[in-house]
């Protein structure tokens, strides 16, 4: 008969009965906050066109603010790192979700373009920033001890399957109803999300009296800050030790290029790059629900092969070929045979990334990895920042987009030939008393 530890909650008694991990509950919970997140992260590729029509702004400021919040769902990483080790990662990703919804909300009654700097750039890019990547990889280091690699590969994935749900339903509601329509259907899915969280996550497996999936003992006690200042000084302090490591620049160089070449470039500016080549936003977002399908392959694939290959070398393949693929755009024809190839190449390198960048820190930097991976991942979030306004000014001064298309590939061949430079030994931090 299977133990059942008293203080599970009725769905975690009835999985337990079935001999299924809690664990498993808690990534699905997970999964679900991730994926609401991508919709909103991925809302504003449809809002540019319906924006400059109705409020005559031109693309590149649009494209300011929808960076800040790149910029901001970047920085809040490592601090998002630090919050979920003091206050647990349910409340934080509850807050997050809250703050999403509260941004998303206030956009239905922005008239001027502050106000969209100040909904999408800070509000929503705090709310986002604290849901990133680092939540994905504190719930697989936390309630994983086997099928790690596979649970952040599937948590990754996630951003894929939010940009598979959600873009081609934004796209219909606003084609047939308004944008403002669309954000209602994000703030419906951030509540159903809220509630999960509320009801389903735990912080760690002993808040429940169980062992991590597939641990045979309980993992070293975690040493709690003395003050919430020590919390908050904690990330710069664990930046100021990783900036010491080349392994580290070489982490976020690279980092910096995948946000540029996807968040910034394709996610906020494909759509409007079809609509001047004549392809409905409709279309134009099926075409990325492809590209999101892929992606979840190549994600949960590339979690799997990291725990098997060597990192520096699936990120060297996954860098070069999404570097090919972003060349290859701008010489296709744009019809469905040609955009179909770009999908298929470009999507199984998506977020096929970020597997074994994990592995990489996790496996260079000991037990300050989350945070350090918070700030490699501020990298990848600048890295989008800058792409996705230096694609609205290339639209909006050169009238095209092609540009950043070239630029964005051959950054992606710079970093394929940068990765293999990462040391093979681990670095070792400091982990004194803050």
């Amino acid at each position: 008969m299977t133990y059942t530890p008293p203080s599970l909650p009725p769905l975690g008694r009835f999985m337990a009965h079935r001999g299924i991990h809690y664990g498993w509950v808690v990534a699905a919970v997970t999964f679900l906050t991730m994926l609401v997140t991508a919709g909103a992260v991925g809302a504003p590729g449809i809002l540019i066109g319906p924006l400059k029509a109705e409020f005559g702004w031109n693309v590149a400021d649009i494209s300011a603010g929808f960076a800040m919040r790149l910029v901001l769902f970047g920085l809040m990483g490592p601090f998002a790192a630090a919050f979920m080790n003091r206050f647990g990662t349910r409340r934080i990703a509850a807050i997050a979700l809250i703050l999403i919804g509260l941004g998303t909300l206030g956009t239905f009654a922005m008239t001027k373009l502050w106000h969209l700097l100040v909904l999408w750039g800070v509000v929503v890019g705090f709310g986002t920033g604290l849901t990133a990547m680092v939540l994905g990889a504190t719930v697989a280091t936390q309630w994983f001890s086997k099928r790690r690699g596979l649970v952040v590969g599937l948590l990754t994935a996630s951003a894929a399957t939010g940009q598979l749900v959600f873009l081609p339903a934004l796209a219909a509601l606003t084609d047939q109803f308004g944008w403002r329509c669309a954000l209602a259907f994000i703030l419906v899915a951030l509540l159903i999300a809220v509630v999960a969280v509320l009801a389903l996550m735990r912080d760690r497996p002993a808040d429940l009296g169980l062992l991590p999936y597939g641990a045979t003992e309980p993992p070293p006690a975690v040493a709690q800050r003395a003050s919430l200042w020590a919390m908050m000084c904690s990330p710069i302090r664990t930046l100021r030790e990783a900036s010491a490591s080349s392994t580290f620049w070489v982490l976020f160089g690279t980092f910096f290029i995948c946000g540029a070449s996807t968040n910034g470039l394709v996610q906020t500016h494909f759509v409007s790059l079809c609509g001047d080549v004549g392809i409905l936003p409709v279309m134009a977002a099926e075409m990325l629900a492809m590209i999101g399908i892929f992606d979840f392959i190549g994600t949960v694939g590339s979690g799997w092969l990291s725990d098997r290959f060597d990192s520096r070398w699936l990120l060297f393949w996954y860098y070069g070929l999404r570097g090919l693929s972003l060349l290859y755009l701008p010489y296709s024809s744009f019809n469905l045979y040609d955009l179909s190839i770009f999908a298929i190449f470009y999507g199984l390198d998506w977020v096929a990334t970020v597997p074994p960048t994990i592995k990489l820190v996790a496996d260079r930097f000991g037990d300050q990895s989350n945070i350090v991976l918070g700030w490699v991942f501020a990298g990848h979030q600048i890295g989008a920042a800058f792409m996705a306004y230096g694609a609205g000014f290339s639209r909006t001064y050169y009238e095209t987009y092609f540009l950043a298309f070239f630029v964005a590939g051959f950054l992606c061949l710079i970093a394929a030939l940068t990765i293999i430079a990462v040391r093979e030994r681990a670095t070792s931090l400091a982990t004194g008393p803050a």
